[in-house]
C-alpha cells in the first residue's frame, strides 16, 4: 500500500520504517504488525532539565553564530556562504582510495606520538620555504585548522590577556579566542592587509604578545598582505617580542600561482607560529592540519595538544599523507582552482549585472570568498535573514568583526555551481533594490 500510494520502492519504505523505529515513534510487534508508539501522558514522568540553567550560568558570547555557520542548510537552498569546497570539487575519490589502503594497516590503529606521523609532519614542513624554515620535529598534527587555532591560543595566551586580530577576521578565530577567555583587540585592515602603524600602536598600548593573522587571502575579505607590509609586520613582532599566528588557510587555493611566500618563510627567530590545513583544499572530513613553531613555543603547543585528544587518528593521518603524495593531488588542485576561477567570474558577473555600482567589492585572486560592501543604510543581519527566507544562504558581515563594524557587508562564497550563484544573486539583487527605493 505505501509503495503504491507514495510511488516509492520497497527498500525506501523499509529504510523509513527503520528510521521511525530508531526514533522511537513506531513499535514492531512480531506476528501482529507495526504500531504507533503511545506517548506518555503523565506529567510526573517528564524529565526536568531546569536545574541546568543555574549550573551552566550565562552562555559565552559569540557561540550562536558558529553553531548556525556549521549547520548544514536544506538541500533545496541556494548556498552563497560555505566554508569548504562543495562535493563536486572535493578530493573524494583520492581520499576513498587512500583510506581503503591505510585502514588495513594494524600499526596505524595503535597509539601514536602526540606530534603525529613523522612523514606527514615532514610534508607540512617542506611546504614552508622548501623546508628551510621548519623541520619535521617543529610540526604537530592537529585535528583540523580550527583545532590548531584553538590549541595555539590556549598555549600562547593566558586567560584574560589580550590577543590582537585583524578586523574583519575569521569568525572561527574569534570564537576560539573567546572560548579561551581572551580579550580580542581589533586592528584595522585595508586592501593591502593589516595596517602596520596601527599594529605597532596596538602592541604598545595593550602589552599583547600575540597577533593572529591571515596574510594570504584573508577570510572574509580576500585581502593579501603586501610584501612591504609583511616585512614590517615581522619587524614589529620582533620589536614587541611577540608571536604572529599565521593562519595560511587558502595556500592551496591560489588561483594565479603568484601568492607571496608565507610570513614564516622570512622569520629567523621563531616569532611566527604557522598553521596550515588540508580540509579546505581536500574535503571537510579530512580533519588534518599542522601547527609549526620553534623554541619554547613548540613545547607549549605540544603540551596543549596533548590535553585535547592525545593524537589524530592514525589511518586518517596516513590517508592524508597518501593523498598529498600522489600525482593525483596536483591534478585535483589544478581542477579545483580552474573551477573556482570560473565560478568566481560567474559571481562577479552576476553582481555587476544585477547590482552595478550599488555595491562594491574587490575581485579575489584566491580562496573562495568575496567581501561585498552594501549601502550603509541596509542592515546586513536583516538582509541575511530575509535571504534565508527566500532560500538563499549568505553570511552577514557583522559576525566577522571582533568589535564594532565598519560598515555593512555580506560574505559571499563562489564555490557553488554557476547557475546557483547567478540565481542567488538575482534574488539578492531584487531585495537590495527594493531596500534602496
Amino acid at each position: 500500500m505505501l509503495v503504491k500510494d507514495h510511488r516509492v520502492s520497497p527498500a525506501t519504505v523499509e529504510r523509513a520504517f527503520a528510521q521511525l523505529v530508531g526514533e522511537g515513534l513506531i513499535e514492531p510487534r512480531p506476528g501482529q504488525g507495526t504500531f504507533v508508539r503511545q506517548a506518555k501522558e503523565s506529567t510526573t514522568d517528564r524529565s526536568d532539565f531546569s536545574w541546568q540553567s543555574v549550573a551552566l550560568g550565562a552562555a559565552r558570547a559569540g557561540s550562536g553564530f558558529m553553531e548556525s555557520l556549521l549547520t548544514v542548510p536544506p538541500p533545496e537552498n541556494l548556498i552563497l556562504s560555505m566554508g569548504y569546497l562543495p562535493p563536486d570539487l572535493q578530493a573524494s575519490s583520492l581520499l576513498a582510495n587512500a583510506l581503503r589502503q591505510t585502514s588495513g594497516r594494524p600499526e596505524l590503529w595503535d597509539r601514536l606520538p602526540i606530534e603525529g606521523l613523522e612523514p606527514l609532519r615532514a610534508w607540512f614542513a617542506r611546504a614552508v620555504g622548501d623546508g628551510a624554515v621548519f623541520s619535521p620535529h617543529d610540526a604537530i598534527i592537529c585535528g583540523g585548522g580550527q583545532s590548531a587555532i584553538a590549541t595555539t591560543f590556549r598555549a600562547l595566551v593566558p586567560p584574560g590577556r589580550p590577543v590582537l586580530v585583524e578586523t574583519p577576521t575569521y569568525t572561527g578565530a574569534i570564537s576560539a579566542a573567546r572560548a579561551a577567555g581572551l580579550e580580542l583587540v581589533p586592528v584595522a585592515t585595508d586592501e593591502q592587509g593589516v595596517r602596520p602603524e596601527l599594529l605597532a600602536d596596538a602592541f604598545r598600548q595593550t602589552g599583547s604578545r600575540v597577533f593572529y593573522s591571515q596574510p594570504t587571502f584573508s577570510n572574509p575579505s580576500g585581502s593579501i598582505l603586501s610584501a612591504e607590509r609583511r616585512a614590517a609586520v615581522l619587524d614589529i613582532a620582533a620589536e614587541a617580542r611577540a608571536f604572529v599566528i599565521e593562519d595560511d588557510w587558502a595556500r592551496d587555493l591560489d588561483m594565479t600561482g603568484t601568492a607571496l611566500a608565507p610570513l614564516a618563510a622570512g622569520d629567523r627567530h621563531g616569532h611566527v607560529v604557522y598553521i596550515r590545513s588540508l580540509a579546505k583544499s581536500a574535503a571537510p572530513g579530512l580533519r588534518v592540519a599542522a601547527v609549526m613553531a620553534r623554541g619554547a613555543a613548540l613545547a607549549r603547543l605540544k603540551a596543549a595538544r596533548g590535553c585535547d585528544d592525545f593524537f589524530v587518528s592514525g589511518p586518517l593521518q596516513a590517508a592524508a599523507l597518501a593523498v598529498v603524495s600522489t600525482p593525483g593531488w596536483k591534478r585535483h588542485l589544478n581542477a579545483a582552482r580552474a573551477a573556482l576561477i570560473e565560478r568566481r567570474d560567474a559571481l562577479v558577473g552576476a553582481l555587476r549585472l544585477e547590482l552595478g555600482d550599488r555595491v562594491t567589492f574587490q575581485v579575489p585572486s584566491g580562496g573562495m570568498h568575496l567581501w561585498l560592501r552594501l549601502p550603509d543604510h541596509i542592515q546586513d543581519v536583516a538582509l541575511a535573514a530575509e535571504m534565508a527566507r527566500q532560500g538563499v544562504v549568505v553570511s552577514a558581515g557583522r559576525t566577522w568583526f571582533p568589535a564594532d563594524t565598519e560598515g555593512s557587508f555580506l560574505r559571499l562564497t563562489f564555490a557553488g555551481q554557476p547557475t546557483s550563484l547567478r540565481e542567488g544573486v538575482k534574488r539578492l539583487g531584487k531585495v537590495i533594490k527594493q531596500e534602496m527605493r
